[in-house]
């Protein structure tokens, strides 16, 4: 992993990513990866988050093991300090140098968004950060979940975040049942972002964290940028405690290498009364079900090939999903 080659751009190098939880970056710089790129994360005096190359242009050393001293950047090899623009400003060698503008660290575009740090590696002012409609309802209260490490590619997950097939299986007893694992015929159609998927009915012991009866839920899932979606949960009313409760779910993916990622979910729900860590373990508890198999998979990459893996008919969310893909000429985490 080193620097970013600029002659092997591809399509995933100008989308958003999420590569930390803000509330992870506070004072001391943050080493991350994202498409094999080591980056430094660290806040500036006005507390505005920054994504660099974490290699001093000097000496290579890496940037992330420095500080931030009075709202720079400091290298700690030989001090050197860094504008919140990567410029370097002060070299403690020479303290009356003047650095020239290639004494310079390469630096990426950042938002903070969802709770989470965004970047993207080349910048393309035409691509949004992915879309969580449901961040800006305020009746429903917002929770991040994670990070979880998974030894799988970012579209071998969102694969799975997609399929209804494996509940009863994967998720007995919550989720699913093994007595009732028919997929009814649901709906597919092609989106700008990706896809939506609706009709989806799925029979469920405990949908959710305040389940108190198994009951028919109708899921809506989004495909809203290559390595993000987002479903939607709507549970029978009399099998749940929490009068008028409802939620969204979004899955955020750092796509680490082809074979490793990063991810988080953001819960939005009709719930204010619990703590986060209740609704944040009822999440954990699913994904870890999720997370062994997930890491089973082989190839870890996900096939485009039609003809690598066999389908049917309840698969055709995932189909759609690999559609979308190679349409998009996406080929980081996919063979």
């Amino acid at each position: 992993m080193g620097l970013l080659d600029e002659s092997k751009a591809l399509k995933e190098q100008s989308l958003w990513h999420p590569v930390a939880a803000s509330a992870a970056l506070t004072a001391v710089p943050v080493a991350v990866v994202l498409l094999e790129q080591e980056l430094v994360l660290w806040r500036d005096a006005a507390g505005r988050a920054h994504a660099w190359v974490d290699q001093c242009p000097h000496r290579g050393a890496k940037l992330s093991l420095g500080r931030v001293c009075e709202g720079r950047l400091e290298c700690p090899y030989h001090g050197w300090q860094f504008s919140a623009a990567g410029q370097c400003v002060h070299v403690p060698a020479l303290p009356g140098f003047v650095p020239p503008a290639s004494h310079a660290v390469r630096t990426f575009g950042v938002e903070e968004r969802y709770g989470l740090v965004w970047v993207q590696l080349m910048p393309d002012a035409a691509v949004p950060l992915p879309a969580f409609a449901a961040e800006a309802d305020a009746q429903l209260r917002k929770v991040l979940c994670g990070p979880y490490d998974v030894a799988t590619s970012a579209p071998r997950i969102v694969e799975n975040f997609l399929d209804m097939a494996h509940f009863g299986f994967v998720h007995e007893g919550w989720l699913g049942m093994r007595e009732a694992t028919a997929i009814d015929d649901y709906q597919v159609e092609p989106t700008p972002t990706g896809l939506l998927a609706t009709q989806c009915l799925a029979w469920q012991p405990q949908s959710n964290v305040h389940s108190t009866a198994p009951a028919q839920v109708e899921y809506t899932y989004e495909v809203v940028a290559p390595y993000t979606a987002v479903l939607t949960k709507v549970p029978d009313t009399a099998s749940v405690a929490l009068q008028g409760f409802r939620e969204s779910i979004a899955l955020f993916i750092c796509p680490v290498t082809p074979e490793t990622s990063r991810v988080w979910f953001r819960l939005a729900m009709a719930d204010f009364d619990s703590p986060d860590s209740k609704l944040q373990d009822f999440q954990h508890t699913i994904f870890m079900q999720d997370k062994p198999v997930l890491e089973s998979q082989r190839p870890r990459c996900l096939p485009l090939d039609v003809r690598a893996e066999v389908h049917t008919v309840a698969d055709k969310a995932s189909s759609a999903y690999r559609r979308f893909l190679k349409q998009e000429t996406i080929t980081f985490g996919v063979c």
